[in-house]
């Protein structure tokens, strides 16, 4: 592929990009909320688990790390977001239970408050739960990176309940409010305008979801594409060849493992904003299993397939399938057999044993939405 090609792949795919944004916003300001809630639900949290699929996908299909400590380090993300943004003024009510919170200030109104204290507060937690899951996730590969394959997946597992257990110690209680939930922080819905009556003028609340987690997706895409993203690649395909290159096998796994870290944590701060609480019993063992199977579907080794895969995950178990939950009595007072609650997740569960046997390697496999949309150059004839 030639520079020129590059170049224009680049402008297509920003361009996209753009769209899709600007859909977005035209999207939620010309529905009603009220009446398609299930859409933008399903946006936010498809927006959320995509970033977080990518950020496993950087480990387990680009480094071939097989971690499985995902839910524990959005765990970390989630409740230093919500800590850092509760107003001063909330947290008694927050913390009723351990006679007011053991950290005081507020990141949106250290910043001043307002629309620029809330949007740089926001930011600086984000970037804040991404750095406290990079720190514990460096601390954790010391030990835990000499491990390989089902051995490292165990530890990493096992980090996440531990981490969970200990959040709900109730000694902690002043800080993380023990089993109970963070709430009161901002969250998506806060990055609405609005005018001095209270009245919503523009909804902004899915384009942010959607511009916080491109913004690190892109970032990852371009470590993909650097050559530390190549030293993760050639570590995947063969160690000892690797190794032979001149590549530092524990610093490279090292330093994938805290980046993907970093990003789940981030991830985790942007759950707590969709979910509008933070609580430890939310991130189990299931949640990690989610996005696992996100990456599995989408493509191990395809940025484009784990966003792809995210939305349509969630879409399917939380949306399009929600119908098969409701018993439903025909006119002639007949009960149609099954539908009942739970069903949903059987036939969804049917669904992805399907999809999984069709598409073997993925949707996408290990190419990009770019790879399958570039044009062949035809071959000359007499030519090989």
């Amino acid at each position: 592929m030639n520079g020129q090609t590059s170049k224009k792949r680049i402008w297509y795919t920003a361009l996209a990009i753009a769209a899709l944004l600007a859909l977005t916003i035209v999207l939620e300001n010309v529905l009603d909320p009220n009446r398609n809630i299930m859409v933008f639900t399903s946006l936010k949290k498809g927006a959320v688990y995509a970033l977080v699929a990518v950020s496993m996908n950087l480990l387990n299909g680009f480094t071939g790390l097989f971690s499985l400590g995902q839910a524990g380090f959005m765990l970390l993300g989630a409740y230093t977001y919500a800590i850092l943004t509760i107003p001063a003024a909330s947290r008694d009510a927050v913390y009723y239970i351990y006679n007011g919170s053991a950290i005081n200030f507020s990141l949106p109104e250290l910043f001043g408050g307002g629309a620029v204290g809330l949007v740089l507060g926001v930011l600086a937690a984000l970037v804040l739960a991404g750095c406290v899951a990079a720190i514990v996730a460096w601390l954790i590969g010391l030990p835990v990176l000499r491990l390989k394959s089902d051995y490292l997946a165990i530890a990493t597992l096992g980090f996440g309940e531990i981490i969970r257990a200990v959040f709900q110690w109730d000694t902690l209680g002043p800080v993380t409010n023990g089993a109970n939930a963070l709430k009161n922080f901002p969250t998506f819905t806060n990055f609405n305008i609005q005018n001095a009556n209270g009245e919503t003028v523009l909804r902004l609340s899915t384009f942010v979801a959607f511009l916080l987690s491109g913004i690190c997706i892109a970032i990852v895409v371009l470590l993909i594409n650097s050559t530390y993203g190549r030293a993760f690649k050639a570590i995947r395909d063969d160690e000892v060849a690797a190794e032979a290159m001149g590549i530092n096998l524990s610093k490279h796994k090292r330093l994938s493992f805290v980046i993907s870290s970093f990003f789940a944590g981030v991830g985790g701060g942007l759950f707590a904003m969709y979910a509008n609480q933070a609580q430890a019993r939310t991130f189990t063992t299931a949640m990690t299993y989610e996005i696992l199977l996100i990456v599995v579907i989408g493509g191990i080794g395809s940025v484009s397939g784990s966003c792809l895969a995210a939305f349509l995950y969630v879409a399917a178990s939380e949306w399009w399938l929600r119908f098969l939950d409701t018993e439903t009595v025909l006119g002639n007072g007949f009960q149609v057999p099954l539908l009942r609650n739970g069903f949903r997740m059987v036939v969804f569960s049917i669904v992805i044993m399907i999809v999984v046997l069709f598409f073997r390697r993925g949707i996408m496999g290990d190419k990009e939405l770019p790879d399958l949309l570039a044009r062949r150059p035809r071959r000359k004839e007499g030519t090989e």
